[in-house]
Parts: C-alpha cells; structure tokens; sequence
C-alpha cells in the first residue's frame, strides 16, 4: 500500500499544536461492480476542495489554520513545525489532516527548489 498512514497536526486544550501519526485501516470492497474488489478506508465528510500553488521559498509566520483541511501535496516538498517545536516534511504524495484552528497555529515553508502544488479538501468543524 502506498499510504498506511497520514499526519494529523492538532491544538491541544492550552493552544499548543503536536503531530501525529493516523492508521489508515483498508476493507476489500465492492466499489464499482463488475470492477474487482478495492481497498477502501472509511470515508470522511467533505464541505469542498480546491488546490493552492506557492512558490519554491514559500514561508509563513505562526498561524491557525483557517479551517479542518485534508492536506495533500502534489508537488513539491513541505516543512511544518508545530508548536511544541517539532518539525516534519511533506513530499509529494503525502496527506496531512490539519486541524489546530485554534492556539498559537503553525509555521509552514517549501522547502523544495520548485514551485509546489497541493490539494486541500475542506472538513466540517
């Protein structure tokens, strides 16, 4: 399987924002007969999506995020740090569920020498 898990970024009770590391479980389905059977995982509400380009050198100050968002990279390579200091990257083809809406927030950059692309789908509060 190519993404057993996924980060999840998230503010604690005092703002604080920590990672961690989500199981992704996969059931054999019958998604789309007469197609074989998939491995699906649960699926998850979604209000909407979009995507977001940023520039190679992209950095942010402190912030929340604006909303819940599934993060994925498409293109290029992120660095995240969480309040409590500690600090993980995303290459493409990773997924971040980013849910410290609240509290000091995060910073962000790209760290890759090329433009990145991502896609975001939005999640209910």
């Amino acid at each position: 399987m190519i993404m057993p898990t996924y980060t999840r970024l998230y503010a604690d009770e005092q703002g604080e924002s920590h990672f961690e590391d989500i199981k992704v479980d996969f059931t054999s389905t019958d998604y789309a007969p007469p197609a074989p059977p998939l491995n699906l995982s649960v699926f998850t509400p979604a209000t909407q999506f979009g995507f977001m380009s940023a520039p190679a050198n992209w950095s942010s100050d402190w912030h929340p995020s604006s909303a819940r968002n599934m993060f994925f990279v498409l293109s290029g390579e992120w660095e995240v740090t969480a309040s409590d200091e500690e600090t993980r990257r995303f290459p493409a083809g990773s997924a971040l569920l980013v849910e410290d809406t609240t509290g000091k927030g995060h910073l962000s950059r790209v760290i890759s020498p090329t433009d990145s692309l991502a896609a975001f789908v939005q999640l209910p509060e």
